[in-house]
């Protein structure tokens, strides 16, 4: 393993209600400068992603409006970890508000970065089990629609064309070879 560069310079160059971007001046071991920018962790707690299980068959997908690409997404339930509360906790609280259960197991699956190369952000995947019914009020402008899904189905949900978040899809994947194991 090659030796970590060393960042040498941190500016930031924009920020805004929800993106924070560095520019960072970098010395390789090598000797070489380079400068690198990057969209850098807004909240340093971090994210979740919640895979709950139903059953040992049936995930709950959310339906939400999604911003960036403009329309109605199929995916996980997912949401940012609040100052002093753990990434299990998190997970717990971001399941009771968008998909109205708690989780009584959690389980950590991994840890997924979307583009490593530009983003600092990182999303903690947890498998929730053991669900019972609660609610907690979200920060959601609408309410959002609870789907039942067998995950021996997942490929049938992918051609829909409604799920294309690679961290969905993936936690997904992944939950499905860890029920495996059980």
């Amino acid at each position: 393993m090659p030796e970590k560069p060393i960042i040498l310079n941190r500016t930031t160059i924009a920020k805004s209600r929800l993106f924070h971007i560095e520019s960072l001046d970098i010395k390789f071991s090598n000797g070489e400068l380079r400068n690198y920018e990057r969209l850098a962790r807004s909240n340093p707690g971090g994210a979740v992603l919640i895979v709950p299980m139903l059953d040992v068959e049936t995930v709950l997908l959310i339906r939400e409006y999604s911003a960036g690409v403009h329309r109605y997404e199929v995916g996980l339930p997912k949401g940012r970890t609040d100052a002093g509360e753990s990434f299990l906790e998190a997970a717990n609280r971001e399941l009771k508000e968008e998909a109205g259960f708690g989780a009584r197991k959690l389980h950590h699956l991994s840890t997924f970065s979307l583009a490593p190369s530009y983003l600092e952000h990182t999303t903690e995947i947890i498998i929730a089990q053991d669900l019972y019914a609660e609610k907690l009020p979200g920060d959601e402008p609408e309410e959002l629609e609870v789907i039942p899904w067998k995950l021996t189905n997942i490929n049938e949900l992918l051609l829909t064309g409604e799920c294309t978040e690679a961290r969905s899809i993936a936690a997904l994947f992944m939950a499905m070879e860890y029920l495996k194991t059980l």
